[in-house]
């Protein structure tokens, strides 16, 4: 009896050790966190943010767990970066508040290309904790469904390849030597002087991964057979770029206050980013041109911020046709941004009493250099609401662009309006 007893915890051990060890990765594009500890016993996975505070705060995270037992239930718990902020402003010298890392959901993957809510997550003193039931041997976790310079480079592959109208251009090239790719949709014989300008970018701070859905939902309407998509395509020339700041967004780091410059502070006479001063010079153009008329920077917000909304810039760099314009954009807006992701029809400033550099930014520096009749805005799409999905991103893009078409179609040029 004593020797059946010991090879029956003998046979447990060697099962026991059989299990594949749970390892974690972050070696791929995107991927960003620093493993804390991984408890094999319970499944547990502990980490933080992994990314570079000079690179922006760390508070955007993207991993894969290998060697799940299929059925296992796997635990990850999120603890805040203890990396200090050396940017000036509120967090300098102290780590990012963790709730910048902790959205409700989490996006899950069982095969790196299909993103899922997880259920809800537990709130715990020091971070947050999310489950997840392994459906295979590798399952990977983000802050939100990663869309990576890759996928930017597809989307615009993909557009051009199916649409003679849309065409692949590389905006710039990184300080880190990387393609910035843009798309270019352009349909007729229409001539430049008779075509509204709209250009629509997201992803100037890196983390902010949903703005790159939301853009792509952007593409696919403009390029799509909708009868408002076909007259639009056929009287403008529109630019989208999914990902402004490749770079950090290809080593998995913030990007939002990085150093030397915010991309969204960049916007100056002398821009420190290529994306940014390539972005100003096609912009410069179109005004030049006389036919700047949408300007569109994709974001997303703070984790309290359960509703989208848009920043709509310093008022006094708009005369009152500019104003009146803009104040009808929005009403268009808040009539078609009608879900899944919550949205409220009331704008924000980012002017005077937003930031030092309220000048450098995307949306003010397009107003204060283009036309009376430009409309130049910021949309924040919520990230933490049971909505903000692919899906849920995607459409939201579609009624963005529709919304765009819409505005263009009463002709905001004309001086009547």
């Amino acid at each position: 009896m004593r020797i059946m007893r010991l090879l029956t915890i003998a046979l447990t051990l060697l099962i026991a050790n059989a299990r594949a060890a749970l390892t974690v990765a972050t070696d791929f594009e995107g991927g960003s966190a620093r493993v804390v500890s991984v408890d094999e016993a319970t499944q547990t996975i502990r980490f933080m943010p992994g990314g570079d505070p000079a690179r922006g705060w760390p508070c955007w995270w993207f991993l894969r767990v290998d060697g799940a037992e299929a059925g296992a239930t796997l635990t990850f718990e999120i603890v805040g970066s203890d990396r200090t902020i050396p940017q000036v402003g509120g967090y300098k010298d102290k780590p990012l508040p963790v709730g910048w890392a902790t959205p409700v959901r989490a996006a899950v993957s069982f095969d790196g290309k299909t993103w899922l809510h997880t259920d809800p997550g537990a709130k715990r003193a020091d971070g947050f904790t999310w489950r997840a039931k392994a459906d295979t041997p590798s399952v990977w976790l983000a802050w939100g469904p990663p869309f990576t310079p890759r996928d930017s480079a597809a989307l615009v592959k993909r557009l051009a390849e199916a649409h003679p109208f849309a065409k692949p251009i590389t905006l710039a090239r990184t300080r880190e030597d990387r393609d910035v790719p843009a798309l270019h949709i352009r349909a007729g014989g229409r001539p430049d002087a008779e075509r509204f300008g709209v250009w629509v970018q997201a992803r100037q701070h890196a983390w902010e991964s949903g703005g790159s859905w939301v853009c792509r939902g952007v593409a696919e309407w403009f390029t799509s057979d909708d009868e408002a998509a076909r007259w639009l395509r056929e009287r403008a020339d529109i630019f989208i770029v999914p990902v402004m700041d490749v770079d950090h967004v290809a080593t998995g780091d913030g990007g939002k206050e990085a150093l030397p410059q915010d991309h969204n502070r960049d916007w100056s006479d002398a821009p420190h980013w290529p994306e940014v001063a390539a972005a100003q010079k096609r912009i410069a153009a179109l005004v030049a041109q006389q036919r700047m008329d949408v300007f569109l920077d994709l974001h997303n917000p703070g984790p309290g911020d359960l509703a989208s909304y848009f920043y709509a810039g310093e008022d006094s760099l708009l005369a009152d046709p500019g104003r009146a314009r803009r104040d009808r954009f929005l009403a268009l807006a808040a009539e078609r941004l009608e879900g899944p992701i919550p949205h409220t029809a009331m704008s924000k400033p980012s002017g005077t009493t937003y930031h030092p550099l309220w000048r450098q930014i995307s949306n003010n520096w397009v107003t204060a250099h283009a036309l009376h009749h430009t409309v130049s805005l910021c949309l924040e799409t919520s990230w933490n609401t049971p909505g903000s999905t692919i899906d849920g991103y995607l459409t939201t893009g579609r009624q963005l662009a529709a919304t765009v078409a819409a505005y263009l179609r009463e002709n905001p040029r004309s001086p009547q309006r």
